[in-house]
């Protein structure tokens, strides 16, 4: 596995390899020595797993609070996506920036996107796979969103249309208004 780090500390893709002959391929997608050998000691306790119908569906940006704060390892199993991590940490001197990259199930890349980001993806195709794992479990109570359009943080989505999006994240707040209790050094 290749470790590359991005702009933003912490966010990472990983880039699995893959073993490919006559009968197809294998990789593997998760190995605990090799995130610890890269300086990445996350206990993961959730899996999950998406599925979007239509090319231009935007889920996100979303984060869980403190102290139900989740580490995210993303992977696309079937078609494209736009995979984007938004430093929200008070403090950080990458504030409010973004990082995106495409995740497919050709490419098999995966992003890591630590505590005190917001995640989003948009589909880039149609009939779209998500799986990711997480190292807290879902809680309700301390979900929360960015709106995926915040002209503060102008993530630049690859698709130029309206996306398809749930009734929570149409009425998702700016960042500057969202309730957020991420500091540097969290």
């Amino acid at each position: 596995m290749k470790f590359l780090e991005t702009k933003l500390p912490g966010v990472i893709v990983i880039e699995p390899k893959v073993f490919g002959d006559h009968r197809g391929w294998f990789t593997e997608t998760y190995n605990d020595a090799a995130f610890k050998q890269a300086g990445i000691n996350i206990n993961f306790l959730q899996d999950n797993h998406s599925f979007s119908a239509t090319k231009g569906t935007l889920r996100g940006l979303h984060y869980q609070m403190n102290p139900k704060s989740q580490t995210k390892l993303v992977r696309c199993t079937r078609g494209t996506i736009y995979d984007v991590a938004v430093d929200i940490r008070e403090g950080s001197p990458t504030y409010g920036e973004w990082y995106g990259v495409e995740l497919s199930e050709e490419n098999k890349k995966q992003l890591l996107v630590p505590k005190g980001f917001a995640h989003g993806f948009m589909t880039l195709t149609d009939d779209v796979e998500v799986q990711y794992k997480v190292d807290e479990l879902y809680s309700p109570e301390n979900d929360r969103g960015i709106i995926w359009n915040d002209p503060e943080i102008s993530i630049e989505w690859p698709i130029d249309i309206q996306p398809v999006l749930s009734a929570k994240d149409e009425k998702a707040p700016l960042l500057k208004d969202a309730d957020n209790n991420f500091k540097i050094g969290d």
